[in-house]
């Protein structure tokens, strides 16, 4: 019996050391492929900068330029996910207690060790994707040095993504070369670019910051804006003879005779002017007479990407592993939302504390819970279908009621002011939250079209139908 026992645990043993060596030695590779990762992301963000400075209008540049976004933003996710991916665990251990970390230690290593090889297969794989793309970056470098450089001062990425669009750059690229194209001497017809994609995927701020290109402004001697309610009411003769952007917002679909009867009257307009729809009806691009931009959502690395950067600001991620760690998990939970991304980044940044961060998403965590609990969806999708939104478990485990209503207009909120509280301020604190109905503003935009999504909030007591809620207030036409 001793014997077998001895055998069996100098069996144990003997796996248990082939098992850190191998560990040992698959670290010490991955280690060295994440260095050079690293040095060939530098590598491909510079040249990714240099082309969003340059006017390209090569379309095989364009399909070029987003494919070194996209396994860029997918290496930058392996190597964050390699480097502090470990501590994920540990985190959740000591929020769970020593004893409970006690009993699962050896379950928690086997996983871990698991991780590490997962972690090292998809920075193998990264590195692969990275290294073909670099191979093939040489034809596109040279090309781009022969491409004008748009005007604009020096950045830093941080500085960049608080002040100017993110991402975008080939959608920009292509919106600009088509407004810029001679238009046909054959017709009359005004050419109409069809920019679609779902709400507040960053239509209007893509519009925003093509009209706000200095070859597009010298182009075009002016630039309107019209939406339904206006769309017939243009006035001819101050815009005859002189070629003009005209930019149209449409939330519901319209007649092809109240199209075409609007295209006349731009037809009477400067030779060369031309027509942008946004909207996120896909049906409204028949009207389109060049091919649509499509705008959909971030991809998971690329919104990752960005909550991370604007989650530290100007602070080295290095030097908070734990916060490195933690930030992890807000896009998952987020699902993409830009509004969410920027309103709880610019919270988390104003306190690096490892517990406040973690006190922020389990919150936000039980908010998620409770919404597909009750109402069977994510808030994200809730939000863009204009429903009512549950909030209740942000606040307080014990808040029986916070319902999150669809966007108030403008005018609405000046007719009939609340108490405002920005969505910031919730974060940081819970207890200040009003007496009564309020209006929450989850976030004010830095950059063009400089708008704010103002929410009306029924008072925390109310217990109240969502159905009975949502028909008190009507969408506004200004969210797209």
């Amino acid at each position: 019996m001793d014997l077998a026992i001895s055998a069996v645990a100098s069996d144990l043993a003997s796996r248990f050391i082939s098992i850190l060596i191998n560990r040992f030695s698959i670290t010490s590779c991955a280690e060295e492929k994440a260095e050079r990762l690293q040095r060939l992301l530098q590598r491909v963000e510079t040249v990714v900068e240099e082309a969003d400075a340059r006017y390209i209008s090569n379309s095989g540049m364009l399909s070029q330029l987003r494919m070194l976004e996209d396994v860029m933003y997918r290496s930058y996710h392996a190597l964050h996910t390699f480097k502090y991916g470990d501590l994920e665990g540990a985190d959740e251990g000591v929020r769970k207690g020593s004893l409970s970390l006690y009993f699962a230690a050896p379950l928690k290593r086997f996983q871990r060790s698991c991780a590490t090889i997962d972690n090292s297969h998809d920075l193998q794989s990264a590195l692969e994707s990275l290294e073909a793309a670099v191979a093939n970056m040489t034809e596109f470098v040279i090309l781009l040095g022969g491409c004008e450089r748009m005007s604009r001062r020096p950045y830093d990425t941080y500085l960049y993504l608080e002040n100017f669009m993110f991402g975008r750059h080939a959608e920009k690229q292509q919106a600009i070369n088509i407004l810029l194209q001679p238009s046909p001497l054959n017709t009359n017809a005004p050419t109409v670019l069809p920019i679609i994609g779902g709400r507040l995927v960053g239509k209007k701020t893509l519009v925003a910051h093509v009209c706000n290109d200095d070859k597009v402004r010298r182009h075009f001697s002016h630039i309107l804006h019209l939406n339904r309610d206006n769309l017939q009411i243009i006035d001819r003769e101050s815009y005859i003879s002189r070629r003009a952007l005209v930019i149209v917002e449409l939330t519901t679909d319209v007649t092809d005779e109240e199209w075409t009867k609007f295209c006349s009257s731009v037809s009477d307009m400067g030779q060369g002017s031309k027509v942008i729809l946004i909207t996120k009806l896909q049906k409204l691009s028949r009207f389109g007479t060049v091919k649509p931009v499509c705008l959909n959502n971030l991809s998971f690395e690329e919104y990752s990407y960005l909550f991370k950067v604007l989650s530290f600001g100007s602070t080295n991620m290095d030097d908070h592993p734990r916060l490195a760690s933690t930030v992890q998990e807000f896009p998952m939970l987020l699902r993409g939302s830009l509004v969410s991304a920027y309103a709880f980044a610019d919270a988390l940044k104003k306190n690096m504390s490892a517990h406040f961060w973690a006190s922020v998403l389990d919150r936000w965590r039980g908010v998620v819970e409770s919404n597909l609990s009750m109402f069977g969806e994510h808030p994200k999708l809730l939000l863009e279908s204009d429903r009512p939104t549950d909030i209740a478990r942000f606040i307080s485990p014990s808040t029986s009621l916070l319902r999150l209503m669809p966007p108030r207009s403008a005018a609405d909120t000046q007719e009939r002011p609340l108490p405002m509280l920005t969505f910031g301020e919730l974060i940081e604190d819970p207890g200040i939250l009003p007496r009564g109905d309020f209006d929450l503003v989850t976030w004010k935009t830095k950059i063009a079209p400089y708008c704010q999504y103002v929410h009306f909030v029924p008072a925390a007591h109310a217990e109240q139908k969502p159905e009975m809620l949502l028909s008190r207030r009507k969408r506004p036409s200004l969210f797209l």
